[in-house]
């Protein structure tokens, strides 16, 4: 449109509005023949978008390396050839399998821990004088 549409008059407004309705009318016809066409595609047996190259295997390949706390999820992803969020989005419990494994991992490191420092306790304890004497 290249002349003036002045909208402070009221036939100004009115040609707006006209102009807004049929934009608007348009873009439903529009997004209707979108879906009919869409509806008629899945009847026929097509799906649209982007096809997937994650198979039940693969998912079973990545459950299996997740449980070992030396494989990260970026290190699993790099091994299976996907990316971290194809992971994360075709392996729904994912953050809770490696939260559970974490929690494990951080147990059993807190109990080798808890075991170093009893028998770092125990060999000062059992020392004798000697331990504690430094003159010659």
């Amino acid at each position: 449109m290249h002349e003036a549409l002045d909208t402070t008059t009221p036939g100004g407004r009115l040609i707006f509005h006209v102009f807004a309705a049929l934009a608007e009318f348009i873009r439903e016809l529009i997004v209707a023949g979108t879906e009919e066409g869409l509806v008629a595609a899945r009847a026929r047996g097509k799906v649209g978008g982007r096809p997937t190259i994650v198979n039940e295997d693969l998912i079973g390949a990545a459950r299996d390396m997740l449980p070992n706390p030396e494989n990260s999820v970026t290190t699993i992803s790099k091994v299976l050839g996907v990316s971290v969020g194809t992971l994360y989005n075709h392996v729904p419990d994912l953050k809770e399998l490696r939260h559970s494994t974490d929690k494990q991992t951080d147990a059993r490191q807190r109990h080798a821990l808890a075991a170093l420092l009893a028998l770092w306790f125990k060999l000062i304890l059992s020392c004798g004088s000697w331990c504690r004497d430094t003159s010659p």
